[in-house]
């Protein structure tokens, strides 16, 4: 294959240009678009050589499109439109106007993109935003192939399903696409794969990784969870197709731990709704952008102290007065992820270099 002119969209800090890269698709991105500026600045320092459009897509012509003559499009568009916990505006959000006017360039573009590869959150899937979507894609001559997966799909302990749309132009020669419905996992190609489903786990209630089943069966409702939630955890834990957490951890001697040690007032209050793994576990919860500033869904906590047992901490841990509590949650050393090593677990290879470092 002949090497491909790659238009990126909602370029972010590079996401889609390092998966480029590791597919070995020899391709050049030709314009990364985005208007966050600091996303732009950490995408410069990683990518150089890349031109990089500090604009509104939107502010983008249908000639300055045709002009860049790119035969792939990469994009993310804004998720908040269509996120569970947000208001699923869809359509309706202003934040899909960028988007909506992709749409209604592509039909009109000199010469269509041979490819388009789209990634968004799970409700995407179900949004008028994807039918228009598909709507386009046909009309435009496209057969396409749209899938539900999450990290641990590829072996990395952390789940963050996700939707993708892989798109190619009807006259190209490639594997048949086909867009009946849309996959929850890789498809296999050879016996050697695994014939089991990845996990895709998408957790609404923190909790903490217990592999011992005597211990998921204890009374001790520590992080409020269910029966069921200790099961799906076990059944994370137990998934030998997916990494440890520890493989993706900096080496203790690189981390200041004093700088990423939940603080007492953290603990004291939200101590029952942390997420907490440990360096063994093979899990994981979805980190957003308030990790750090807030609690409850934001990602999970690291436990460092392994000579403590989760459950003596958490027995009784109501009854305690508030420096009684202190005491025993501190003998877990529980810490936050550093900006590496989430770098890590969201697949950053280790060339990605974060120029604006994440305050926790």
């Amino acid at each position: 294959m002949e090497n491909l002119r790659v238009l990126e969209l909602y370029s972010g800090i590079g996401g889609m240009h390092y998966a480029l890269h590791e597919s070995g698709i020899p391709g050049q991105v030709v314009a990364a678009v985005d208007i966050n500026t600091t996303a732009n600045q950490i995408y410069g320092h990683n990518f150089p050589d890349t031109p990089l459009w500090n604009k509104t897509i939107e502010g983008i012509t249908l000639d300055d499109f045709n002009k860049l003559s790119f035969d792939m499009i990469l994009m993310s568009p804004p998720c908040q439109p269509f996120t569970r916990i947000g208001l699923q505006g869809d359509v309706r959000d202003p934040r899909t106007k960028s988007f909506l006017y992709i749409l209604s360039l592509l039909p009109r573009l000199s010469k269509l993109p041979r490819f388009i590869l789209l990634e968004n959150v799970k409700g995407f899937e179900c949004s008028s935003a994807r039918e228009l979507l598909v709507k386009t894609l046909v009309e435009c001559g496209y057969t396409f192939q749209e899938i539900m997966v999450s990290p641990t799909s590829v072996g990395i302990p952390n789940s963050r399903l996700r939707y993708f749309l892989i798109a190619k132009i009807a006259t190209e020669n490639l594997c048949t696409l086909t867009s009946s419905k849309i996959l929850d996992a890789f498809p296999h190609s050879s016996e050697s794969d695994s014939s089991e489903q990845p996990t895709v786990l998408s957790p609404t209630r923190p909790g903490t990784c217990q592999p011992e089943e005597e211990k998921q069966e204890s009374p001790v409702l520590y992080k409020l969870e269910t029966t069921t939630d200790a099961q799906r955890k076990k059944i994370q834990n137990s998934n030998l197709s997916v990494r440890q957490i520890q493989e993706f951890l900096e080496p203790q001697d690189e981390v200041d731990l004093e700088h990423y040690l939940l603080p007492p007032k953290i603990l004291l209050r939200y101590a029952l709704l942390l997420d907490i793994v440990q360096p063994t576990c093979r899990r994981s919860v979805c980190f957003t952008k308030g990790y750090g500033r807030y609690v409850e869904g934001t990602g999970s906590v690291l436990q460092c102290c392994m000579e403590t047992e989760m459950e003596s901490v958490f027995t009784g841990l109501d009854q305690h007065s508030e420096e009684e509590k202190l005491q025993q949650l501190l003998k877990l050393k529980l810490r936050y992820f550093t900006p590496r090593e989430v770098a890590n677990l969201m697949g950053f290879p280790q060339s990605f270099c974060q120029s604006l470092d994440s305050e926790h």
